[in-house]
């Protein structure tokens, strides 16, 4: 395996993500989580991703407890993120990178990242010196690289960019289906980070589990190819492009741990029959009129919904509803997510906190509605 050509302390060119480890109940699952560190680190690669509110900050800890205290520091790299729901000024910054220190079990961040950058969060990083404050960490030995996820415009990206030339990196949202999507414009905000020559750090590659669970006929254009799995082919995509330094899959099994490294330590680029079988799959993707969720559960896990509405799951059973038409999503709703207290897409009283969080800008108040008028 080859060292990264953008950082060469990074180990090859796959990130473990961990938004979505796996679970017993609300419990990190710490024995899987382990045998999954374990296959990662052993297979050559070292960088790991977080985030305060990832798993309600269960992840930060079950880093800790699971990589941090059981690995020389020497053998994994570690990125977290400064969050704008956990600052007000810029005076509550620096406590809160030694918080997230503390709780990960490290005495530095090799990556840090200012957190889901939009037009509007933006300002108040502007106005509390965000950037410049955590970038003054790199002299203290807090961190080692500066950087800035993102969930926006291009447009917005370049302006950032423009302002804070010491960036050294970029977090965007990059896969197949939202190559050149309108709303997410994936490929504009690549080209933005070519223009300024930053190096590319890759989220979301199979979409949340949309391109691993493709319909019929979008999985059979893909197994005719007698390759590998469907995420290997998103996977292997996103980590084609030539300023790509780092793709960060959110694996939550040893069975997708296992996949992801049997074809990304050996790397290779996506071959042109693949680009083709892909763009067919795209445009069978088009057609079926999807949610685009993600299921990153920022809606109901950094702004707990006041009705405690379970809105990334219930866009995955209308999707399936919408793809399989079998019955099995009405069940789904019926006797799991709106039990135990749960409330009903109907119950949505349109308060619109799940909407001002949403990296996907999605109308989550309208889609509740059909929800509602397709299962209730």
């Amino acid at each position: 395996m080859q060292n990264n050509k953008f950082f060469p302390e990074v180990h090859g060119n796959l990130g473990f993500g961990c938004m979505r480890l796996p679970m017993k109940g609300d419990k990190v699952d710490y024995d899987e989580f382990i045998k999954m560190a374990d296959a990662f680190v052993d297979a050559g690669f070292n960088y790991f991703d977080t985030a305060h509110g990832y798993i309600s900050g269960k992840s930060e800890t079950a880093i800790r407890d699971c990589v941090s205290r059981r690995y020389d520091r020497s053998r994994f790299l570690l990125a977290n993120k400064l969050t704008e729901s956990f600052f007000e000024t810029q005076e509550d910054i620096r406590p809160f990178i030694e918080k997230q220190l503390e709780l990960c079990g490290v005495e530095y961040f090799d990556f840090y990242l200012m957190h889901a950058q939009n037009a509007k969060n933006y300002q108040k990083y502007k106005k509390c010196r965000a950037y410049e404050t955590a970038y003054s960490f790199k002299k203290d030995g807090l961190i080692r690289h500066f950087g800035l996820s993102f969930h926006d415009k291009a447009s917005v990206l370049d302006m950032i960019l423009t302002e804070h030339p010491e960036v050294e990196f970029v977090q965007i949202q990059f896969n197949y289906l939202d190559y050149n999507d309108e709303n997410v414009e994936s490929r504009k905000c690549y080209e933005v980070c070519e223009k300024h020559r930053k190096p590319v750090v890759v989220m979301e590659p199979v979409k949340g589990g949309s391109l691993v669970k493709l319909p019929e006929e979008a999985d059979k254009v893909l197994r005719d190819l007698k390759g590998g799995s469907n995420a290997s082919y998103a996977i292997r995509f996103a980590a084609s492009a030539p300023q790509m330094s780092t793709v960060l899959s959110g694996m939550s099994d040893m069975e997708q741990m296992t996949d992801n490294i049997s074809y990304m330590k050996d790397f290779k680029p996506i071959t042109e029959a693949e680009s083709a079988a892909i763009a067919k799959v795209c445009g069978i993707m088009k057609k079926q009129n999807l949610i685009p969720c993600t299921s990153c559960r920022y809606c109901v896990e950094e702004n707990e919904c006041p009705k405690k509405i379970r809105i990334p799951d219930m866009f995955s059973a209308m999707n399936r509803n919408e793809v399989f038409r079998d019955g099995k999503p009405k069940e789904y709703y019926k006797n799991t997510l709106i039990a135990n207290g749960n409330g009903k897409a109907s119950e949505c009283i349109k308060c619109g906190k799940c909407e001002k969080v949403c990296p996907q800008h999605l109308p989550i108040r309208d889609l509740l509605t059909k929800v509602a008028a397709a299962f209730e």
